[in-house]
């Protein structure tokens, strides 16, 4: 599938060669003219506001100057960082170079895995650090891996407790945490660490170049606890034989440079967990979907059996 020449032709880009990469919340192209590549994205209509769409490209932008490796917007030729379209808006982001640090569901081939993961505690901190210490321009607005965000009525990723995949006995399992959950979280809320958050640093997202990583895929970021950022990497790491030094050698890297109460990190490594039963329920339709399901079923009640107990 080629990107319309249409919205080529707002970054100069009339005629570059086009190869479509992702068609997951967005459609991305990788994008090819005179040794130039650019990521050119197409966002899915109605899943982000065009307030919460041009709040990313400025986050971007700052943690791009704070030294951070994130894909840094490119202004298209008038000036503006984010394009309407008939149906949505685009935006275009530089290429950055690397390889995924692995796939969800493949062991990591890594050749220095704790080394990594250390390196990935230490660029998460400062990516909270440089968010702490940006002034957000009026009008920023994003999601909220909040509270009410991971277990109020309507999380941002569904009501995981109604994935109609649960029988009776999982259904109140699942009631039961959520309770517990927003019991546990109301006692902490005051004092957590909470700000801006990747919320989905899964290895995909995550880049190897040489010695460094890149983040990439802000689509899910927005305002939630630190913890999340953590919980989230390491629930994907969760099958790796050697799970106890990766997350340690996260926590190290992680506390090297920011400090952080890290007792709760089981609890939102479980959130995490029931968060995903949420976000398969509309995609219970495609191919594959329900098999995906029934994985994301079996991670989340035996981690929130853990916390029940």
């Amino acid at each position: 599938m080629s990107a319309p020449d249409g919205m080529l032709a707002r970054w100069g880009l009339d005629g570059a060669a086009t190869q479509l990469v992702a068609q997951r919340e967005n459609k991305v192209w990788r994008v090819e003219q005179g040794g130039r590549v650019v990521a050119l994205r197409q966002h899915r209509p109605g899943y982000r506001t065009q307030a919460e769409l041009a709040s990313e490209l400025d986050w971007l932008q700052a943690l791009h100057e704070g030294g951070l490796g994130v894909p840094r917007p490119v202004p298209c030729l008038d000036g503006a960082m984010l394009q309407p379209l008939e149906n949505g808006y685009a935006s275009v982001l530089n290429w950055l170079p690397g390889r995924p640090m692995g796939v969800t569901g493949t062991p990591l081939d890594l050749p220095d895995r704790a080394g990594l993961f250390r390196q990935l505690g230490r660029d998460m901190a400062r990516m909270h650090d440089v968010s702490d210490a940006w002034a957000r321009p009026a009008g920023f607005a994003r999601a909220s891996w909040d509270r009410a965000g991971l277990v109020g009525e309507a999380p941002l990723w569904g009501r995981f407790w109604e994935n109609p995949m649960l029988d009776p006995r999982d259904r109140a399992l699942f009631e039961g945490f959520r309770a517990r959950a927003d019991a546990q979280l109301a006692q902490i809320d005051a004092t957590a660490d909470k700000g801006l958050i990747h919320a989905d640093l899964v290895r995909e997202n995550i880049l190897i170049d040489g010695a460094q990583l890149h983040f990439v895929d802000f689509d899910d970021g927005g305002f939630g606890y630190r913890l999340f950022d953590l919980a989230t990497t390491l629930y994907k790491a969760r099958p790796e034989p050697d799970y106890p030094v990766l997350r340690d050698a996260l926590l190290d890297g992680y506390g090297a440079v920011r400090a952080i109460d890290t007792r709760a990190l089981d609890l939102f490594i479980a959130l995490r967990a029931t968060s995903y039963l949420g976000w398969i329920v509309p995609r219970l339709s495609e191919p594959g979907a329900s098999e995906r399901s029934q994985r994301f079923l079996a991670a989340a009640r035996e981690l929130v059996a853990q916390q029940v107990a």
